[in-house]
Order: C-alpha cells, then structure tokens, then sequence
C-alpha cells in the first residue's frame, strides 16, 4: 500500500527544489500560479476561462518547458489543443486569398464573428427588401457573384426580419387562440385502485369556457367504447368544429371514422408534445390535486361518483385564471349588502364554495 508523503517533507523539497531553481523559471512559474489563483478568486472554484487565458497559457507552453507542472485547472492536453486549432486557423486564413477578411482568429478559436464592412450589411437589406422571397442563400449567391467573399450564415444575420405573411400557416398558439371557441380536447387519465389495479378516465373537454362535456370510467378501454363517448358528448348539439388528441393507438380507425362522421375534424398533436393539448393536461392536473390525490379509488362506480362531484364543484365553483378569475358556468358578484360569508362544502369537504348568508336559503 502506497502511503503519501508528509506534509512537513514535501514542503521542504518543494523549498529545496525553489533554491536551485533558475531565476526565469521561478519566475514563469510564480506567474502561471497567479495566474490560476486569480481565475479562481474572481470566477469560482470552476472558472470559465476567457479567450485571453486561453492565449496566456498557449504562450506559455511555447516560452517555459515546465508549464505542465504548474498547471490546475485544465489538463496539458488542452492546451496543446488549443494551440493546434490556432495553427489550424492561422493556415487557413493565409490560404484564403490574402487580405484582412475579418478579426484575427489567434492561437485558438477565441475571435467573434467577422467585421462585415458598413457596405456590404446595407446592400444585404436592400436585396432583401427589393426581391420578394429572397432568402439568404439566394442573397449569398448573388454576393458570391459580385466577389463578396461571405458566409450564408452571416448574411441571415443581418437580413431584416421580416413579418409573418397572413396567408401563412398559422401558429399553434395562434390557432388556439383564434378557434378556442370551437375546439374540443380528448384525453385519457390513469387512476391506480386500492387492489392495485387501473382505471382509465376518459373526458371530452370543451375549450371555450374549459367545460367538461362528458366524462366516463372503465377499466378496458376500446377504440368503439372511446368513440362512443365523444358521440355522447355532442349527442344534442355539436359543440365545435375541430377536435385535439395525441397518437394513441387507442385512436385507431374505428374511432377516426365515426368521429369523423360527427363532423369534427381531428388533430393530433405532434410527437411527445402534450404541452399541444395543454388545456386537457391542465385538466387532468386539477382533477389530481384538488381531487385524486386525496381519494383512494375502489372502483368504477365509486370513482364515477366522485369525479361527478368534482366536475360540478369545477363547473359551478371554481374560479380559473384562464377565465379572468371565473368559473365555467358564470358566477355573479355578490356584494356586502347581501350579509355575511358563509362556506358550503364541496367534493365531500374538499373544498367549499363561499356565498353571502343570503344565498343559503336559495
């Protein structure tokens, strides 16, 4: 077993080895360790090394053979990494042509982007603003043409950005926004039972004013048991127009097709982005917290009542942000006049509904 060297003996070789140290390596290495002890001062314990480090430590290692004893906080081979991209780039910007091109790329990759001359960033406007859908690889080509040597990448940087057409495709956020009033939102949520099993929750959820039009528990899903439940929803009336849900198998043809037959048209979101039917997440995300992390579901009959609770406390009660502080089903201001507060429990104790002592008779 190797045991480490003392303390006191290793301090006093390092001392011995200081004393017939030459002069110019003391004084190399009393710079490097400054150096390292000023990163970390000012920067922290893993300081983020600046394009200046970078090119003190590459000069460094050229100036003082014992550069590698002295170095901390990166490894040799870093350096020396460094110093073999700024060969690299000195031999590349020498074989271009001659001529300065942009800030000299020194011992590293530590330079910013090229200077582009004043005349060259005002004539890349101008191609953009005179010629309709010129992009910047048809503005590149043409700059290659008159002799600008640039990159493609440069010249999207300076092309003005433009507004988005109106009859482009619109956003997500903008589609929400502008047909919240006929989208309807489908989703599933998973409930464990005391006996360890799964129940599955199925809701159709309309946007508008977050309304759940129907909901339903089973612990066997099916493609026609799904489909039946969005007809159910819109048994009296269709609500909307459009329809979101995810890529569940579940949603396979049988569903598509009599869905379709309702005249809603479906739209699935994309891959692994449930953020795209939020307002259905968001749903399932209240209906945990304020409901299911509280009861322990037996089974479908019971977890069927309980949601049942829930859904009228969210329709009549709850307030939503998303609705200017309101719930589903409008409630109207009750003033002072109208006598004192008083609370009605909902979901069991839950939660309550708060009401002037008015409205108890009612």
């Amino acid at each position: 077993m190797i045991r480490r060297m003392p303390f006191k003996l290793a301090l006093f070789l390092s001392i011995a080895a200081a004393v017939f140290k030459d002069r110019a390596d003391l004084v190399a290495e009393n710079v490097a360790l400054r150096h390292q002890l000023s990163c970390l001062i000012h920067r922290g314990p893993r300081p983020k090394l600046r394009p200046v480090d970078r090119v003190f430590w590459v000069l460094l290692s050229r100036l003082w053979s014992g550069w590698r004893e002295s170095l901390a906080f990166v490894k040799p081979a870093t350096v020396l990494a460094w110093h073999q991209k700024g060969e690299e780039a000195k031999l590349s910007s020498g074989s271009s042509g001659g001529g300065r091109v942009g800030r000299v790329f020194l011992l590293g990759s530590f330079a910013s982007s090229p200077l582009i001359p004043i005349e060259v960033r005002r004539l890349i406007i101008q191609m953009a603003e005179m010629n309709v859908g010129w992009g910047a690889p048809r503005i590149h080509g043409e700059l290659l043409k008159l002799g600008i040597e640039i990159s493609e990448i440069t010249v999207s940087r300076y092309m003005p950005k433009r507004p988005t057409p109106a009859g482009s495709r619109q956003r997500w956020a903008t589609f929400l926004r502008n047909h919240l009033h006929e989208i309807l939102a489908v989703d599933f949520a998973v409930v464990p039972t005391a006996t360890f099993g799964i129940l599955y929750v199925f809701f159709v959820l309309s946007l508008d004013r977050r309304r759940v039009l129907h909901f339903n528990v089973t612990r066997h899903p099916t493609a026609e048991w799904t489909a039946q439940q969005v007809v159910e929803a819109c048994a009296f009336d269709l609500p909307g127009r459009f329809l979101i849900r995810d890529n569940d198998k579940i949603y396979g043809m049988k569903f598509r097709n009599r869905v379709d037959g309702l005249g809603l048209r479906q739209i699935r979101t994309a891959f692994r982005s449930p953020w795209q039917n939020g307002f259905a997440e968001r749903w399932i995300g209240s209906l945990r917290r304020d409901c299911l992390d509280h009861v322990i579901a037996i089974s479908e009959r019971q977890l069927r009542s309980v949601i049942r609770s829930y859904v009228e406390y969210y329709h009549d009660d709850r307030t939503h942000l998303g609705l200017e502080k309101d719930s589903p089903k409008e409630r109207s201001i009750e003033p002072r006049e109208m006598g004192e507060v008083v609370a009605f429990p909902r979901v069991g104790g839950l939660h309550h509904r708060y009401s002037r002592e008015r409205q108890r008779a009612a």
